[in-house]
């Protein structure tokens, strides 16, 4: 569900970069504020594996179309919001980024679409009240499909909302509402699930984690369990993944014909945003860049490319959130020392 320019207008696209921007903020202020930094080493690894995890496509059974997973639940899990919220939007900039994988221009809306309502509605609001303090597996099981399945259709409705205020007539609202929301109620089913399996293993290793718990001992296995699992999927699974269109990009498929959408908006900042875009991706579509003209890629060189992508993708994140994490711990403890 990452969204491409073609479907922002400019104005649509800036607003969102301010609203995901003061949310990313708002986010680094409440951490300091919790005055505990137990959960912080944590982002840095979870951010690798949702890399990871979002290269893996599952197809839909009878749709011709594919999924992969948001995250923002689960990093909400693990996480509590506010360090979800930042992980999921460091993630989403990496991809967007290096891997051209969603628009620079749409990138506040990525974010906010990804990781707002997980993190700051659904978690709190549902999540939380059906999945109680017991670590029940019936009552994670149902917190965590209709959580994500929630989650998803309000990042779903926030795609076809900006779309329609970015004036893309090419894109019928009742049409587009017919096909997005339906294809990511399937979607939202899958992620549920993955997110049971994966809070399950966390139930059965650090229950505290999911307590709510302040200060929480770092535990080794979690830890050592997610930095495998991610090179693993990045680097292997996702060889794996399903070619069928997204359901973003299925939608528009069939809405419109063409999977290729051409925006009836774009401009001179789209241009610049795309050649922006074009420059710094050096693993565009998480394969390597192929010279002007060059013939169709071979199947070894596509698998190579996934597979350095996977690895690199992860090691960005490892990096980069583990970076963004200390800065924020270091905050927390000028905090509690003003105190």
């Amino acid at each position: 569900m990452h969204m491409a320019d073609a479907l922002l207008s400019p104005v649509v696209g800036g607003a969102f970069w301010v609203v995901s921007g003061a949310l990313i903020g708002y986010s680094a202020k409440k951490i300091a504020q919790e005055n505990d930094s137990s959960r912080t080493p944590l982002m840095g690894v979870l951010g690798a594996f949702i890399f990871a995890a979002q290269m893996i496509n599952f197809a839909i059974p009878g749709t011709g179309s594919s999924g992969h997973i948001g995250g923002g639940l689960l990093l909400s899990i693990l996480l509590g919001p506010y360090r979800a919220f930042i992980t999921l939007a460091s993630v989403l900039v990496i991809q967007c980024l290096f891997f051209a994988d969603g628009g620079i221009m749409a990138l506040g809306c990525n974010i906010f679409n990804l990781a707002f309502f997980p993190a700051f509605i659904v978690y709190p609001f549902l999540y939380k009240r059906i999945a109680g303090q017991a670590v029940s597996s019936v009552r994670l099981g149902v917190a965590s499909i209709l959580s994500a399945e929630i989650g998803l259709l309000f990042g779903a409705s926030m795609v076809i909302a900006e779309t329609v205020f970015s004036g893309i007539t090419e894109l019928p609202f009742k049409t587009f509402v017919l096909f997005m929301l339906p294809i990511h109620a399937a979607i939202g089913i899958v992620e549920g699930l993955i997110t049971y399996g994966v809070v399950s293993f966390v139930a059965s290793t650090e229950p505290l984690m999911l307590q709510g718990a302040s200060k929480v001992k770092l535990n080794k296995v979690v830890v050592i369990t997610f930095a495998v699992a991610a090179i693993i999927t990045g680097g292997f699974i996702s060889h794996f993944a399903s070619s069928h269109p997204d359901g973003l990009e299925w939608s528009m498929a069939n809405v419109t014909g063409t999977e290729e959408f051409v925006s009836s908006v774009s401009g001179k900042v789209h241009a610049l945003s795309s050649a922006i875009q074009e420059k710094i991706a050096f693993l565009p579509d998480y394969s390597f860049k192929s010279p002007n003209n060059a013939a169709v890629e071979s199947e070894q060189t596509a698998l190579a490319g996934t597979t350095i992508s996977g690895i690199v993708g992860c090691l960005i994140a490892l990096l980069l959130v583990s970076g963004i994490g200390f800065v924020v711990r270091g905050k927390v403890r000028r905090v509690r020392e003003g105190a």
